[in-house]
C-alpha cells in the first residue's frame, strides 16, 4: 500500500491506497475515479498493514481506495460501512472538517 499524509489549514488527510492501482482508471456509471490522473495525491511512501493501521488510528480524515487499505482501516477501527466500489474496487472518503 501506499500512504501519503497531506496536511491542509482545515486538518490533515491520510490517504492511503492499494499500490498496484495507482495509474488505474476505475469507471462505473456516473462514478469515475482517475487514479492516473491523481497519482500525486495517493504516491506516497509504501508502507505495511501495520504502519497503515497506525496512521489511520491517527488519522482526522482519510481517503483509501483499495481491499488492503479498507482492511487495514477495518482493523483501525475505521467505520467502512460508507465504502462505495468502483469495479469492484473499494473506495472511502471520511472527512471530518
Amino acid at each position: 500500500m501506499l500512504l501519503k499524509i497531506h496536511r491542509t489549514p482545515m486538518g490533515e488527510v491520510t490517504a492511503i491506497c492499494d499500490s498496484e492501482l495507482v495509474g488505474a482508471v476505475l469507471s462505473e456509471g456516473a462514478i469515475r475515479l482517475d487514479l492516473g490522473a491523481h497519482a500525486a495525491f495517493y504516491s506516497g511512501k509504501k508502507v505495511d498493514e501495520a504502519a497503515a493501521v497506525a496512521a489511520l488510528r491517527a488519522a482526522e480524515n482519510v481517503n483509501l481506495v483499495g481491499k488492503r487499505a479498507l482492511a487495514a482501516a477495518k482493523k483501525a477501527g475505521v467505520d467502512i460501512s460508507g465504502a462505495i466500489s468502483i469495479k469492484s474496487v473499494p473506495h472511502l472518503q471520511i472527512y471530518r472538517f
